[in-house]
């Protein structure tokens, strides 16, 4: 791994953080569906992330269920949160209307 692969993995570590972090204190503050929506969005992201890194160390390898040459689990991490995060998006524009 060189240095600007290291860099690009700390900057996704710390922003997911960040990020994980906001989103259960907006957890902890409300419990409306669509808020539960974002930040279970926000923390699959995450996991994501952190698979991908352990992956690309071999620290855990994604050697699983294989799907046209892919292994299901990260495609599971890229598409679970998109769909989470549009279930949000479609409840709280029920919430304005």
């Amino acid at each position: 791994m060189n240095r600007s692969e290291i860099i690009l993995w700390i900057v996704k570590l710390v922003t997911g953080g960040v990020l994980s972090f906001l989103a259960i204190l907006l957890m902890s503050k409300s419990r409306k569906a669509s808020h539960l929506c974002l930040v279970s969005s926000v923390l699959i992201s995450y996991v994501g992330i952190i698979f991908e890194l352990m992956d690309d160390l071999k620290i855990f390898a994604s050697n699983g269920i294989v799907v046209f040459g892919i292994s299901i689990v990260p495609i599971l991490f890229a598409f679970v949160p998109a769909v989470l995060f549009i279930i949000a998006l479609i409840l709280f524009v029920r919430e304005l209307c």
